[in-house]
């Protein structure tokens, strides 16, 4: 039965290269592309081309122009199989694309197929399901890798850290840290799919691994170098992600113990974990605490310097007031005589008809006609 399916997957793969040699050259399609796509997607479980593997990503890295004929021919080839071999080569084969430092490639973007509910079609499903759970998963992550590059291409990545400050960095790692997490649940889950073609894809995977938890060690540094100068939201976000950074690490012993124990060839290469330090958590708790008294302090700050306001407000209206009352009282230099109750008109008791005036009325001042005295005699005369 198993000579059988050899056989039937070489006959696939030549009719695929015939049908492929008859294709046009156009901007979307390239035949000498696909045929290689094809050889190193080939159904055969034991072995992997890795030649035209390298072709593939040589083609590429000589001309930007080569990238949407690839894509093209990957996503035809993993839209028609329903064999977990080639779909695992394909994503193994999309993986290498993804990781090719050139300027065409973050443009992909999500992927332009989907694999997240693969199901073998040559196998029952009681024999094939970790097969099928070790593609679902591959893809799952390869398909956040490729929407994580192509943010970073556009600015949202390291690249723009000098622009967007500490926040960006942490948001960052928050990806970085959802990208861990997708590549840790990548794993044979039984005796049956630990198989020459899975071990492989296991290699890459620990070795992608250990790229991505560099990269968060290397952004929680830039963190904690760059913390002090920050906010609480910032020193809080950075405290979340330090606290799963510890549980990461502590995961990925776990992970990597596992893979040992499988055959993985690179679990055994790579170095001891790097754990995230205590201290630092310690240290960012602090600064939270600090934040939150200051915030305290200020707010008291802030309710006396009103209490204090409104006292002054307080007595600047009372000054205002006695001021005011004060400019009622004013010196009038005039002409005129002020008029008081003796300049009003006096009727006598015993008269009633009988006016009196004020004496010191300009009336009453006029001075009476001369009168002419009789002279007195001279007493001498007499005499």
């Amino acid at each position: 039965m198993r000579l059988w399916k050899r056989a039937s997957g070489v006959l696939k793969d030549k009719n695929s290269l015939w049908l492929a040699s008859l294709t046009k050259r156009t901007s979307l399609r390239n035949p000498d592309i696909e045929a290689a796509v094809i050889k190193a997607t080939s159904h055969d479980e034991f072995s992997i081309d890795f030649k035209n593997s390298d072709r593939v990503y040589k083609c590429i890295r000589f001309s930007p122009s080569h990238i949407k004929p690839l894509v093209w021919s990957i996503s035809n080839r993993m839209d028609r199989t329903r064999y977990w071999v080639v779909a695992l080569k394909g994503l193994m084969l999309m993986h290498g694309v993804i990781n090719c430092k050139v300027p065409s490639v973050p443009k992909i973007g999500r992927l332009p197929f989907d694999l997240s509910n693969f199901k073998d079609g040559h196998q029952k499903s009681g024999k094939i399901w970790p097969h099928n759970a070790f593609v679902r998963a591959y893809y799952r992550f390869l398909d956040q890798k490729s929407v994580f590059v192509f943010q970073t291409y556009v600015g949202e990545g390291r690249d723009a850290h000098k622009v967007f400050g500490i926040m960006q960095e942490l948001v960052l790692l928050q990806k970085l840290q959802v990208l861990l997490d997708l590549l840790m649940q990548i794993k044979p889950l039984s005796n049956a799919a630990m198989v020459p073609l899975v071990l492989e894809a296991m290699d890459r995977i620990v070795i992608e691994i250990f790229d991505v938890y560099g990269e968060i060690c290397r952004g929680i540094a830039i963190v904690l170098m760059n913390i002090y100068s920050s906010g609480k939201v910032e020193a809080t976000m950075a405290l979340k992600i330090l606290q799963k950074a510890m549980i990461q690490g502590e995961q990925l012993s776990s992970y990597f113990e596992f893979c040992h124990d499988i055959g993985v060839v690179n679990a055994s290469k790579l170095p001891s974990i790097e754990r995230v330090p205590e201290d630092g958590i310690l240290e960012l708790e602090q600064i939270i605490k600090g934040f939150s008294e200051k915030s305290w302090d200020a707010e008291w700050v802030q309710k006396q310097q009103e209490e204090k306001a409104i006292v002054v407000r307080d007595t600047q209206e009372e000054k205002a007031i006695v001021m005011n009352s004060r400019n009622d009282f004013k010196t009038i230099i005039t002409d005129k005589w002020e008029k008081f109750d003796e300049d009003l008109i006096i009727i006598s008791q015993e008269n009633p008809t009988a006016v009196s005036k004020n004496p010191f009325s300009a009336a009453s001042l006029t001075l009476p006609p001369p009168q002419h005295h009789q002279e007195l005699p001279d007493l001498i005369s007499f005499l």
